[in-house]
C-alpha cells in the first residue's frame, strides 16, 4: 500500500487547464484536413412508419454535393449497431445505421449527404423526400405492456425487450412478517445528457498505407476501434482511433454510434476525409438518453424502525433499440436498490420495453442513481410513517465497519466503509439539530424549511471482467526517457476528470520527481495500449493502479541499477527527491538522471539486466469498489412562487484515498449540479404520437449558475483493499447522492401540506398548485 504523500493527497490546478481556457485545445470540430468533405444526415419526422420510397436526386445535383446514401446502398456493406450487453432471452432487434425499411423513433438516420460544405450539404439533406407510411407509435412503457399496444418490432410479438429477476434471502416471509408496509411508486423521469460538445466524427483513409483514422469525441477510444472494424469488415490494426480533447461525455459517448462507422465508410468510399457534427437538436434526438424508470417500491420493517426487506418492480423505457449497454443498466438499479443498509432480504422485477423513442444508455450514474433515488426516498417515508426521525432510521439500519467486506443480499459485496461516521460528521457540519428547531419556528410562520438527507453507496470501478460486457482491466505503460523525464500511456481516456493532473502526481510520488516532469497520453490507439476506457468512475481505481502496478516495476529497475552503481544490495536503496541513496546513508547517492541513463546507455549493467525502463501493466480488480457518502439539503420553499431557494448544500463523500482534492470537489460539485437537474427542472417530454417536445435547449431545462448554491464539501476516508492505493472512485457520487437529498428536502419542507411524495422534476408550477390546494381546502 501507498505510503508516501510528498505528492498524492495535494490539491494541484489541473495541467491540462491552460490549453482549455486559452482555446489551445483541439477538438473534433477543429480538425481541417486537406480535401475535408461533409456529412448531413436526414432524419426521420416520425416516430414509427413505413418507408415507401427515398428520392434523392435533387440534392445529388445540389452544388457542392458529392454523394447521398440511404440504407439500401449499405445493406450488406455496414454491419448493425452492436449491442455488448447480454441478458438472458434479451430481444435484440437489428439496429442499421441508415433505416431500412422503418423508422422506429423521430430522429432516426434515413440518409446522409455528403457536400464540400456543411452548409451545402445540410442544405441538399433538406431537399431528399422520404415518401411515409406513418404507423401507430407508443411511447408509454406500462401502455407498450398491454395487449394491444402498437409494436415497435413485430418480429418478438411483444414489446417486452427483456425480463430479470433477482432475489436474496426470504422477502415473502419477511412481509408476512413485518409490522408495517411501507409502498411508493416513483419515476425516474427520461433525462437528456447534454453535453458541452455534441458527438462529432472525422474520418480519413490512406488507401496506399490501407489506414483509416477516426476522430472521434468518445469515451472509449478502443472499444470504438473494435467496434467500427466489425461494422466495416476491416483488420483491426488497420484501424486508428483517436479521441482529441473531449467536451463532456456523462456516458453519452460511451456508447458506438452508427454515425461513427458511417462516416469511416463514406471516408473510405469517397478517398476523401469526411466530417459529421451533430446540431444541439440532433443531439437531443439521437444521442442516448438516460434514467426512465417507473418503480414500485415495498419495504417491510419493524415498528421500531428496522428494515426487513424490500421488493421491487422496475419497468425500464429502453427505447427503439439497444445501444452499447441500454438493456444491462437497470439491472445496476437492481443491484444497489438496498443502498446503505443492512436489508436481509429482496425481490426484485425489472422489465425492459421497447418504446418509439431514442434508446436509453448510460448517464452520468447509470442506474445507480436511480437506486439511491428508490431507497432514500423509502427511508424518508418509513420515517414519516413510524413518526421518527430520518438521520435515526438510517443510523439504525447501517452495517458497522466490522461487517465489511459487506456481503448484501443483490449478490454484490461492500468492499470497506463506515456509514455512520458519514452521516454524522454531515449532521454536526449542518447543524442539525438546530436546523430542526429552526424549521418548527418557521412552520408556525407560515415558512416552508425542509431538510433532506442522502446516504448512499455505489459501484464504482468497473470493474472485474467476469462481470463486465467487454472487460474490466485497464491498462498502463509508464517509460521514464532517457533525460529523466516520464511519459505515461494509459489505456483510460479522460475528458475533464484530470488523470493528466492525478497520474502526474501518483508517478511524482512514487519516482521522486515532480508533476512537471510527468506527461500523459491517451485517446490514440496507435500510441497507447489497448484499454477499455472511462466510465464507471473506474479511470483512477483501474488505470490509475496500472500506472502504480507499472511504477513498481520500474522502482525495482532503478533500485536495482542504482544498488550496481553504488555497490550494495537493491534491498539496501530508497527513492529520494532526484536520486537515489542508501538507506541510513543519504550521501551516498546517485542521481535519479545518472541511474537513469546507465539503464539505457548499458555499458555497466547488471547482471541479467534488460537495457531500458519502461514498464506495462494490465490491472483486473477483483471486486468493483464501492465509494459512500451522506449529503444534506437544506431548503426553502417559497409559498407564492413555488421556488424552491436551497439555503445548504452539505456533502460528505468517501471515496477511499484522495490523489487530488481539488479534483475530487470538482467531481462532486458537478455531479452535484446535474442531480438538481433532475430533482428540480429536467425532463424529457414525449408527445404520444413521439415528438420529443423538448427537443431544444428553449424547452428542456437545464440549471443554471444562480440555481446552485455553495456546496461545503468534506470527506472521510475509508481505504478501498481492492487495490493497492485505496482508490475508490468519485466521477458519479455527487450525482448519486444528491438527488434524493433535493427531493427529501423539498417534501420534508411541505409535510405541515400533508405531502407524501412530489414526482420529479419539482418545477416550481407542480408545487405552486400544491400550496393552491392546500388553500382550496
Amino acid at each position: 500500500m501507498m505510503t508516501k504523500t510528498r505528492w498524492v493527497g495535494k490539491p494541484l490546478k489541473r495541467k491540462e487547464d491552460p490549453r482549455l481556457i486559452q482555446g489551445l485545445a483541439h477538438y473534433v470540430d477543429d480538425l481541417a484536413l486537406p480535401g475535408l468533405r461533409y456529412a448531413a444526415i436526414v432524419r426521420s419526422p416520425h416516430a414509427h412508419a413505413r418507408i415507401l420510397g427515398i428520392r434523392f436526386a435533387a440534392a445529388l445535383e445540389s452544388p457542392g454535393v458529392v454523394a447521398v446514401l440511404t440504407g439500401e446502398d449499405i445493406r450488406g456493406k455496414l454491419g448493425m449497431v452492436p449491442v455488448a450487453a447480454d441478458l438472458p432471452e434479451l430481444k435484440v432487434p437489428p439496429h442499421p445505421p441508415l433505416a431500412l425499411d422503418k423508422v422506429r423513433y423521430v430522429g432516426e438516420p434515413v440518409a446522409v449527404v455528403v457536400g464540400d460544405s456543411r452548409y451545402r450539404a445540410r442544405d441538399a439533406a433538406e431537399l431528399v423526400e422520404v415518401d411515409y407510411e406513418p404507423l401507430p407509435a407508443v411511447t408509454n412503457p406500462e401502455k407498450a405492456l398491454e395487449k394491444n399496444s402498437p409494436l415497435v418490432h413485430e418480429q418478438f410479438k411483444t414489446n417486452q425487450a427483456c425480463l430479470w429477476k433477482l432475489e436474496g434471502g426470504f422477502p415473502d416471509k419477511a412481509f408476512k412478517q413485518a409490522h408495517r408496509i411501507v409502498r411508493q411508486r416513483f419515476t425516474n423521469q427520461r433525462l437528456i445528457p447534454v453535453a458541452m460538445e455534441p458527438r462529432g466524427v472525422v474520418a480519413q483513409y490512406d488507401a496506399g498505407e490501407e489506414l483509416l483514422t477516426v476522430w472521434s469525441s468518445t469515451q472509449i477510444p478502443h472499444l470504438l476501434r473494435t467496434q467500427i472494424a466489425a461494422m466495416l469488415g476491416v483488420p483491426e490494426m488497420r484501424v486508428r482511433v483517436i479521441a482529441p480533447e473531449v467536451g463532456g461525455g456523462f456516458g453519452s459517448k460511451l456508447n458506438v454510434y452508427g454515425e461513427e462507422a458511417l462516416v469511416a465508410h463514406l471516408a473510405m468510399k469517397l478517398g476523401r476525409p469526411v466530417k459529421w457534427i451533430e446540431s444541439r437538436r440532433e443531439n437531443f434526438l439521437s444521442t442516448i438518453h438516460g434514467r426512465d424508470q417507473i418503480n414500485e417500491v415495498e419495504v417491510a420493517v419493524k415498528r421500531d424502525g428496522t428494515l426487513l426487506a424490500l421488493r421491487c418492480r422496475i419497468v425500464a423505457d429502453l427505447g427503439a433499440y439497444h445501444q452499447l449497454l441500454t438493456p444491462a443498466i437497470p439491472t445496476l438499479t437492481g443491484l444497489l436498490l438496498l443502498g446503505a443498509y443492512k436489508i436481509p432480504a429482496v425481490k426484485i422485477e425489472y422489465v425492459g420495453v421497447f418504446t418509439n423513442k431514442m434508446a436509453t444508455d448510460a448517464y452520468r450514474g447509470a442506474g445507480r442513481p436511480e437506486a439511491t433515488f428508490l431507497i432514500e426516498r423509502m427511508m424518508d417515508l418509513v420515517a414519516m410513517e413510524l413518526k421518527q426521525d430520518p438521520a435515526e432510521i438510517r443510523l439504525k439500519n447501517f452495517p458497522q465497519p466490522k461487517d465489511f467486506p459487506y456481503a448484501t443480499p443483490t449478490g454484490v459485496i461492500y468492499d470497506s466503509g463506515d456509514y455512520a461516521a458519514a452521516l454524522k460528521k454531515a449532521l454536526a457540519q449542518v447543524g442539525y439539530k438546530k436546523l430542526r428547531q429552526e424549521q418548527k419556528r418557521l412552520w408556525k410562520q407560515g415558512r416552508y424549511l425542509g431538510v433532506g438527507l442522502s446516504s448512499y453507496v455505489e459501484i464504482c470501478a468497473m470493474g472485474p471482467s467476469s462481470q463486465m460486457p467487454a472487460g474490466g482491466w485497464e491498462s498502463a505503460t509508464v517509460r521514464i526517457e532517457p533525460t529523466g523525464k516520464v511519459t505515461v500511456l494509459t489505456g483510460s481516456s479522460p475528458h475533464g476528470q484530470g488523470q493528466e493532473t492525478s497520474f502526474a502526481q501518483l508517478v511524482a510520488e512514487e519516482l521522486g520527481l515532480t508533476p512537471d516532469d510527468v506527461i500523459v497520453i491517451h485517446g490514440d490507439t496507435k500510441a497507447v495500449p489497448y484499454g477499455i476506457g472511462t466510465f464507471g468512475s473506474r479511470a483512477t481505481a483501474v488505470g490509475g493502479t496500472a500506472v502504480y502496478l507499472s511504477l513498481q516495476k520500474l522502482k525495482q529497475k532503478l533500485t536495482r541499477m542504482a544498488a550496481h552503481l553504488l555497490g550494495v544490495a537493491p534491498e539496501q536503496v530508497v527513492i529520494g527527491e532526484g536520486e537515489l541513496f542508501v538507506k541510513g546513508k543519504p550521501r551516498q547517492a546517485k542521481k535519479f538522471l545518472e541511474v537513469v541513463q546507465a539503464a539505457y546507455v548499458a555499458k555497466t549493467l547488471p547482471p541479467g539486466f534488460e537495457p531500458g525502463l519502461e514498464a506495462t501493466s494490465f490491472f483486473e480488480p477483483s471486486n468493483f469498489t464501492f465509494p459512500f457518502g451522506t449529503h444534506v439539503c437544506v431548503v426553502e420553499v417559497e409559498r407564492e412562487t413555488g421556488d424552491v431557494h436551497i439555503r445548504r448544500y452539505v456533502a460528505v463523500d468517501d471515496c477511499g484515498r484522495v490523489i487530488n482534492p481539488l479534483l475530487v470537489d470538482g467531481q462532486v460539485h458537478g455531479g452535484i449540479v446535474q442531480s438538481i437537474g433532475q430533482a428540480l427542472f429536467e425532463e424529457a417530454v414525449y408527445d404520444e404520437n413521439g415528438q420529443l417536445v423538448t427537443g431544444e435547449l428553449m424547452d428542456y431545462a437545464i440549471p443554471r449558475a444562480w440555481d446552485v448554491p455553495r456546496f461545503e464539501t468534506s470527506r472521510t476516508v475509508t481505504p478501498s483493499p481492492v487495490n493497492p492505493m485505496g482508490v475508490k472512485g468519485v466521477g458519479e457520487a455527487g450525482t448519486i447522492g444528491a438527488t434524493p437529498a433535493v427531493v427529501n428536502a423539498v417534501v420534508d419542507a411541505l409535510r405541515p401540506l400533508g405531502i407524501r411524495d412530489i414526482a420529479m422534476p419539482l418545477k416550481r408550477e407542480r408545487l405552486w398548485e400544491l400550496f393552491q390546494k392546500k388553500r382550496a381546502r
